[in-house]
């Protein structure tokens, strides 16, 4: 540039300072006289600052709009009103050392929009051969006379060089500092992320808007089947601006990819800790091993996408749709998963301890192996799902659906199972210690096994259910149903099953020493072997059952049911038992 236009720019450039110096002193009722005395000096410099701020926003604002407006603006032939070696210099000047943030521009551009100042469908054309040219590294690249980062950040410290310590004697503003350290990459990696945010803008928008929604579309890495798709196109953007800071691209781009269009993208291990990426369309993207700690994924969809190893830990997943996603491996502890949709996808071996996955369906979904430590899956659906050596231990569990899961050697003490549907699920092997199965479905459940001890399984339905060789010792099973269930060889020792209904169920071998037997039901059903030993069996009803080989030693056999057709003669310890019922002791003409 010539000496003469150099000379005028940076004498508008004093004159501007000095004018916002005087802006501040006017609004904020500072007077010299109280700075000069030494009085507040520090809160004078403070306000200045933050007027000089507040006025450079507001003009910034003002710029931003005008220029949004230029670009797109056409002659009568067509051509645009500014070329395209000028739009270019212009996206660098104006983008190149600023950060746009959604306070500012989301108002910004639905005002623009809202009232006719703005021709989209053109803006965003140019925008977006602007973005694929910078994702090619066209400008960065370029020869120094066609440098356009590179006269920027020339121009950038050629205004540090001119700067006058104000009135009030503080040094330098933070602007003019960082303007000093600016480097080529920081100048090209902000103009491209700010572009790539005004497109994301238009983007959502137009979303909403039926006449723009097909010519207005934005994806990072483009679309498939289209010229400019490359699956890694985005990630290579996100490692770039990370060059500069970790994280760049998250503090800077982050807010603005809600509603976003990622489908097919490649962004395997990519950093986008604390993104908001609600209601976006990730769906049969890779993101193997990203980072998504404490990100905003509510309502986006995930389906089919590769997620394995990917840390969502402290993420809002909820409403979400990971329908047949790769979650295997994946880090999910403490986040937000209420009402998210995981059918038919693989968690094996992924972490979801302290979840939170209240109303989410898992139906039919892999959990071969993973953690649920103390999650909350309250009212869920787990249908159909597989949990073969999960851990579910402390996890809520109350009135979800886990009818015909496989939960074959999972862990589940202490879990609270209360009212939930387990039909014709697969229990066998399973750790159930201090697990509250109260009211809980487990019709023809597989129970086999398995270890229930301080389990509480009052009035719960196990119709039909096996639980071949399990350890129920002390479990209060009080009320509960187990007609037609199989209870060979299991270990009942102590426990309560007062007023349980056991008709025609089979306990051939199994040992019911001390067990509270009061008022249940268990007539018509095999105690071929069974110990009653020491058993409160008063009021029961044992008609139609086997006896043959049962042990009566020390029972309480008060007001108890039976029949005459029943077969005595191979019950042991029947002389030992007491309260024999008188009608019992005349028919077997006991002493």
């Amino acid at each position: 540039m010539s000496h003469l236009t150099q000379f005028l720019r940076l004498l508008k450039g004093y004159v501007r300072d000095r004018w916002k110096i005087q802006m501040g002193k006017k609004d904020l009722g500072v007077t010299e006289k109280n700075c000069s005395r030494g009085k507040n000096v520090q809160k004078c410099t403070n306000n200045v600052e933050y007027t000089q701020t507040s006025l450079e926003k507001n003009l910034f604002e003002e710029r931003l709009k005008k220029t949004l407006q230029s670009w797109a603006k056409q002659r009568i032939n067509g051509a645009f009103v500014i070329n395209v070696k000028q739009l270019h210099w212009e996206i660098y000047d104006l983008l190149g050392n600023n950060v746009l943030k959604p306070e500012i521009l989301e108002k910004l551009m639905c005002d623009l929009i809202s009232s006719n100042d703005i021709l989209p469908v053109q803006l965003y054309s140019r925008l977006t051969d602007f973005y694929e040219r910078w994702c090619q590294g066209e400008f960065i690249d370029a020869i120094p006379e066609d440098n356009l980062p590179q006269q920027k950040m020339l121009q950038l410290r050629s205004e540090v060089s001119t700067h006058q310590t104000g009135c009030y004697g503080y040094e330098q503003s933070r602007t003019l500092t960082k303007n000093l350290n600016i480097g080529l990459r920081q100048i090209d990696i902000s103009a491209g992320l700010n572009v790539m945010i005004l497109l994301f803008e238009l983007h959502r928008i137009a979303q909403q808007k039926g006449e723009w929604k097909e010519k207005i579309s934005f994806s990072p890495s483009g679309f498939r089947d289209t010229d400019n798709f490359f699956t890694s196109k985005l990630l290579r953007v996100i490692n770039y601006s990370d060059t500069v800071a970790i994280g760049n691209f998250s503090t800077v781009v982050g807010e603005f990819l809600k509603g976003g269009s990622f489908s097919d993208a490649y962004l395997g291990d990519a950093n986008l800790t604390g993104v908001n990426l609600s209601n976006a369309n990730l769906s049969n993207s890779f993101l193997g091993d990203a980072n998504l700690t404490a990100a905003n994924l509510s309502g986006a969809n995930f389906s089919g996408a590769n997620l394995g190893d990917v840390n969502f830990s402290g993420a809002d997943l909820s409403g979400a749709n990971l329908r047949n996603a790769d979650l295997s491996g994946a880090t999910l502890s403490g986040a937000n998963l209420n009402g998210a949709d995981f059918s038919g996808a693989d968690l094996s071996y992924a972490d979801l301890s302290s979840a939170k996955l209240k109303n989410g369906i898992l139906e039919r979904a892999n959990l071969t192996n993973s953690l649920l430590i103390d999650a909350d899956l309250t009212s869920a659906n787990l249908s159909h799902g597989v949990f073969f050596g999960a851990n579910l231990s402390d996890t809520k569990l109350e009135q979800v659906n886990l009818s015909y899961s496989d939960l074959c050697r999972a862990d589940l003490s202490g879990a609270n199972l209360q009212g939930s549907n387990l039909l014709g699920s697969n229990l066998s092997d399973s750790i159930l210690f201090g697990a509250n199965l109260h009211n809980a479905a487990l019709l023809a459940a597989d129970l086999s096994h398995s270890k229930f001890n301080g389990a509480f399984l009052s009035g719960a339905n196990l119709k039909g259910a096996i639980l071949l060789g399990a350890d129920l010792s002390g479990v209060d099973m009080s009320q509960v149903i187990l007609n037609e269930a199989d209870l060979s060889g299991v270990l009942l020792y102590e426990a309560n099953l007062s007023g349980a209904d056991m008709r025609d169920a089979n306990l051939f071998g199994s040992d019911l020493s001390y067990t509270n037997l009061n008022n249940a039901n268990l007539s018509g059903s095999n105690l071929s072997g069974v110990i009653f030993n020491g058993a409160n069996l008063s009021h029961s009803n044992l008609s139609y059952a086997i006896l043959e080989d049962i042990d009566l030693r020390e029972a309480n056999l008060e007001a108890m049911t039976w029949n005459e057709n029943q077969q005595w003669r191979s019950v042991r310890g029947l002389e030992k038992a007491v309260n024999i019922p008188n009608g019992l002791r005349v028919h077997l003409k006991l002493g």
